[in-house]
This record gives C-alpha cells, structure tokens and sequence, in this order.
C-alpha cells in the first residue's frame, strides 16, 4: 500500500505481540482483570472520546406494530450535531424484561441510510434498502428477524450516518462541488451524496483529528448512548444485553463488546482481520472510521474485541471477503482462540467461515442467533 516503505512499517509493529496483549506470557493468566483493566484504560486513553452526555432521553415519533412486533421509532438529541433517529423492535403483547441486542449497522458506502439498512418499520422499503438486503442479508431486515425470536432489539443511526449524516448544504462551496442536497429520496441523488460523503471522509477524519479526538472515539461514545438508552428501559433486562453487526457494525461491534462489559454477548460479522492486513494489503478498501493512532504497539486489532474475554464472543467471516486477505482473517481466528483459552474460557470463543463474498446472510443470521440464544435467553 505505500510502496517501498511497507517493509519499514511492517516492522515498527512486528511479529512479536503488543506490549498489552493477553497472548504470550508478558501478563499473567491468573490475574485477567488487572490485564483488562489496564489495557481498557490504555484503549480509553487513545480513543480521545468527546463528552457525549449521559442517557439519551428518547421521544417517541410514534409507535405501531407491523409483522407481530411493537414498533417505537424514537429520537434523541446528544450534545452536538443532528438529533439521531433509532428503532426499538420487541414481540407485539411481550411482557416483563426481555434480553436485549444493540444492532449496530453497516458502513457500505452508503451513508444517507443508517438504521434503515438493518430494520423494517413499514411495509414501504427504499428500494435502495431492498437491493443493500438482498446483496448483503440474504433479503431480510435482520434487527427485525431478531425480534421475532422473544428479543428487544435497538437500532439507531451511527454518527455521520442517517440522520446524524453531514448535510451538503452545511459545508463550505469548496468541498459541495456539484453535489446537492437529497430531496426527494431519489436514487439517483442519494447516490450522489454517498459520493460526497465518502469524497468528504478524510476531511472529516483530519477535522476530528485537529479537535483532539478520533473517528472510533466519536461512534464508540455514541453506540454507548444508545447502550444507555437500551439498559434503562424497564422492559429490558440489563444483564442480558448483545450486540451485533456486519462490516462496519462489525467493526462497532469489535470496539464496544471490547470496551464495555454491559455487552454481554457479541457477534462481530465481517470484519475481523489484522493490523498487518490494513496495513499491508487492503486499508483502500476500508473506512477512515478504523483507525486509533498508537494502540498497534499495545494491541492488534481482534485483541481489541478479546478485552472482553471470557464474556462470549462469535466471529463470523466470509472465506472470498474481498475486503480481507484470508491468511490474515485465520490469523486473526488464531489470536483470539490463544486469548480466550488462555483465560479459561475457550467454550465462549466461536469463529466460523462461510463460502462468498462479503455479507451476513440466512445460514450466518441463524448461527449468530443461536449464539444469542445460547447466553441470552437462558434464565
């Protein structure tokens, strides 16, 4: 990716693990929560996360049931930005506490959708939502399908996603070019935006930068809004809470699950692989949205999500996932089945790897729900 000065770049995190890793015998196994402690305070530390105030206090737009669930589509305002839209999905007539999933949705180059990309509230769907479904959820709105199996599921627009999206309008005539504001939801003009918006990623990643803080920092606070939100509802059981995402809700997944232990179980689809895969091989297909400047001297990139070990974790892959190299995804399997047997707790460690390319599909959905069912729903 940087031509004769990869080799140099490669070396300056080596093979050897970080300097905070569970893995080889630079910490003991017998004192995990010491290790977590200090390698969570180490990734806090460089996230450089904004102050995002406390538990969200969601509006209800309106409430519905559509196909057996209860629909609330809410909104909440955080200290900066655009108010953010989410969808709270549960069995229509469900009483008491239910075990909760966060499902976190993708990036795919498509930022003017958020939670609509992952559930359904209507019968009317996008037909941009219909194509990203079949393409990449084997046809479903899977937060939905979630639902339907006795879970409260959360879905809410990620930061510079959605409704939080950078308006055309609210930036300098410099950087609109000939891009417009989407009105009405034309596919022809949400197209044009996405290029914007994906032409407008490194302005965004540098501005972040310059204000003291990082891309992962900004949404890892946000989805932990939403969190808040999830747990203080009181037909939530707030011991019983996932989380789940593909591609870059994968990549949420991976940061969250590793960063707060009210996640109870994870499921990271897509978007398991290495630094030295980044870094080497494919950072060109991937977003600004990634990175944490410093944290590859203390840990690779899946023992991010090994921070929760032995809290039960799934890794799903695609074996022709165009946006990894395969070596470095078994690479990755690798490292957290070291880290999770290490502490005991190799039956709460799962990884598998499905043939196609990039996606998270029926067979993929009804593993990862199994998951959930395994660790959740059990009383």
């Amino acid at each position: 990716m940087i031509g004769a000065y990869g080799p140099w770049a490669a070396g300056l995190v080596g093979e050897a693990p970080g300097r905070l890793s569970f893995r080889g015998d630079r910490h003991r196994a017998d004192a995990i929560d010491a290790w977590r402690t200090s390698a969570r305070s180490r990734l806090k530390e460089l996230l450089l996360q904004p102050q995002t105030g406390g538990v969200p206090k969601a509006a209800v737009q309106h409430r519905l049931v559509h196909d057996g669930l209860h629909v609330e589509h809410l909104t909440w305002q955080l200290p900066y930005g655009p108010p953010t839209e989410a969808v709270f999905l549960k069995p229509a007539g469900a009483n008491g506490r239910l075990p909760a999933v966060l499902g976190l949705h993708d990036h795919g180059g498509n930022k003017y959708f958020g939670w609509r990309k992952i559930a359904q509230i209507g019968e009317t769907l996008h037909p941009m939502m219909k194509e990203h479904r079949e393409e990449y959820y084997g046809g479903l709105s899977w937060a939905n399908e979630l639902a339907k199996r006795g879970y409260a599921v959360l879905v809410h627009d990620a930061f510079a996603f959605g409704s939080r999206r950078v308006r055309v309008g609210d930036v300098p005539p410099v950087l609109r070019k000939d891009h417009k504001e989407v009105h009405p939801e034309s596919v022809e003009e949400i197209r044009d935006y996405n290029r914007f918006a994906r032409d407008h990623e490194d302005i965004m990643a540098k501005s972040l930068f310059c204000a003291g803080t990082t891309w992962p920092g900004v949404f890892t606070a946000e989805d932990q809004r939403a969190l808040d939100y999830l747990a203080s509802r009181d037909d939530v059981d707030p011991a019983r809470i996932g989380c789940a995402g593909l591609s870059g809700g994968g990549l949420r997944t991976c940061y969250l699950a590793g960063l707060d232990e009210r996640i109870r179980c994870a499921c990271c689809v897509g978007m398991m692989t290495t630094w030295r895969d980044y870094l080497l091989q494919k950072c060109h297909t991937h977003t600004w949205m990634i990175y944490i400047p410093g944290l590859p001297e203390d840990l690779d990139y899946p023992e991010i999500l090994g921070l929760r070990v032995p809290l039960p974790t799934m890794v799903l892959n695609n074996e022709q996932d165009q946006l990894f190299t395969p070596e470095e995804m078994k690479r990755a399997d690798q490292m957290l089945a070291e880290v999770f047997a290490r502490a005991g707790g190799a039956d709460r460690y799962k990884c598998s790897f499905y043939p196609g390319p990039h996606k998270f599909d029926r067979p993929m959905q009804s593993e990862a729900f199994g998951w959930f069912d395994r660790w959740l729903q059990a009383t």
